[in-house]
């Protein structure tokens, strides 16, 4: 009876393929997977102080010393009620109330009913449009942070709305301008028909 002896190029070929199969593996044992950390996935900056998480904060104004306002929204995590204090460069400080498990929308006027909303206007802001600014975060519980803040104008098309309502008192962004994140699907149905 004869025996198949394995031919050289095949034992090479597959030595290769499993060299190949340790190396292409072995990057994410020294890699850390950055899909699992938190991170803002928008153009504002965030915290979190105590139960309340602070989300997508900027600011939008034409040019430095002019009008604007504080976007951005507050997420109590908590199912207490907590009073927090929010105050933009050397503005005067404003008090926002969010609701034990609630959310509130800062700088939006045409958001969904089940959020509660809230402008926090500026008289003047202090940094020029591509600048940061200082946000300082207090809560009832949880102290205080501060955190660095975009400058923003109407150059991007999504601001352009908000820029406009600052420039023109008692104006509203419409609803072609905006969307409502939350349901992007209902609302990209609704465009279509």
């Amino acid at each position: 009876m004869t025996r198949l002896r394995p031919r050289p190029a095949r034992a090479a070929v597959a030595g290769l393929v499993a060299a190949a199969a340790l190396a292409l593996t072995g990057c994410s044992a020294t890699n850390p997977i950055t899909t699992s950390w938190d991170y803002e996935a928008s153009d504002g900056a965030g915290t979190t102080v105590g139960d309340v998480r602070v989300l997508n904060m900027l600011v939008v104004t034409a040019e430095k010393g002019a009008p604007g306002v504080l976007t951005g929204a507050l997420a109590n995590g908590s199912s207490d009620d907590e009073d927090v204090t929010l105050a933009v460069g050397d503005a005067e400080p404003v008090r926002v109330s969010v609701g034990g498990g609630g959310t509130v929308l800062l700088g939006v006027s045409d958001a969904p009913p089940r959020y509660t909303t809230q402008d926090v206007p500026l008289a003047a802001v202090d940094t020029a449009p591509g600048g940061l600014t200082r946000l300082t975060v207090t809560t009832s519980s949880g102290g205080t942070v501060e955190v660095r803040i975009p400058v923003l104008d109407g150059a991007l098309p999504e601001y352009a709305a908000v820029l406009e309502a600052i420039e023109t008192p008692g104006a509203t962004p419409t609803d072609d301008t905006t969307q409502d994140a939350s349901e992007p699907q209902e609302q990209e149905q609704e465009q279509g028909e």
